[in-house]
């Protein structure tokens, strides 16, 4: 697996942060890693995000990175386990079909079924 590398000219050092920008608001936003590569942001390394400005007028909002969410927390790993158990569980079992002299079946008459009221 390849790093990504600073989206920087001539920086040869690996990302640590993607920058977009939010033209709309006069934002630029600095996060974490983003998971792909995307066309319209810039993967930065540790210097160059910490050197970021952005044009007079805008403001950066910079995202903290929760470091301890790198892999799955407790609550999803109780989640997967909840939804193997539950498709591991065997089916419910099917009402009874009841047959043709049941009485709670109803008189058939024609198209229509007569059920009694007692």
């Amino acid at each position: 697996m390849s790093r990504r590398r600073c989206s920087r000219t001539a920086c040869g050092r690996s990302a640590v942060k993607t920058l977009t920008y939010v033209y709309s608001d006069q934002t630029a936003v600095l996060g974490p890693l983003a998971t792909y590569a995307e066309p319209h942001a810039y993967d930065l390394c540790e210097l160059h995000s910490e050197r970021l400005s952005a044009p007079r007028g805008w403001e950066v909002l910079r995202l903290a990175s929760d470091i301890t969410s790198r892999g799955p927390s407790s609550d999803d790993l109780l989640a997967l386990a909840d939804a193997v158990r539950e498709a591991a569980r065997p089916p419910e079992p099917a009402p009874p079909i009841h047959s043709a002299d049941d009485p709670r079946r109803g008189e058939k008459r024609g198209h229509l079924r007569v059920f009694s009221s007692e």
